[in-house]
């Protein structure tokens, strides 16, 4: 009987694993594009204290752009990490709801729901992220000219 509760909770747990997953790979590529976001900004603070670069100002407003990108992806990375906590809790919780604790079924849903809010938030930051990242490309068709048809 105590093998089946086991085996049991094994089984109910397996789904919030897939999840943890997704949250763990996630991290890992909001963590690489803080890490460019960084070393972009010290590429353009090395070049203004040189001198090397000729649109100070334009250098200074992508400084403040990866400021606020650096700000979301901090954001999305804390969001993850929470995800991440409350997921494993209701991994635990059903583990040991299985096999000792039948009480503590009530923090089930408010865990597993409380990771996912914080899983379709830490997205909606990488989203408005990468969204500002494409918003400050300068893509050459809006640098060339226009030539008139007529």
């Amino acid at each position: 009987m105590e093998h089946q509760a086991t085996l049991s909770a094994i089984q109910l747990a397996i789904a919030p694993v897939f999840l943890l997953t997704a949250i763990a790979t996630l991290i890992g590529v909001v963590a690489t594009r803080l890490g460019r976001i960084i070393d972009r900004a010290r590429t353009l603070e090395e070049r203004l204290e040189a001198g090397t670069i000729v649109e100070k100002d334009a250098a200074y407003a992508e400084l403040g752009r990866a400021r606020m990108r650096g700000w979301i992806v901090n954001v999305a990375l804390g969001l993850l990490t929470v995800s991440a906590t409350l997921i494993g809790v209701t991994v635990m919780t059903l583990f040991l709801g299985e096999t000792t604790s039948p009480r503590s079924e009530a923090l089930i849903p408010w865990s597993f729901l409380g990771g996912l809010v914080s899983f379709i938030l830490a997205l909606l930051c990488f989203l408005a992220e990468t969204l500002l990242a494409a918003h400050t490309l300068k893509f050459a068709e809006r640098a060339r000219p226009r030539r008139s048809h007529l």
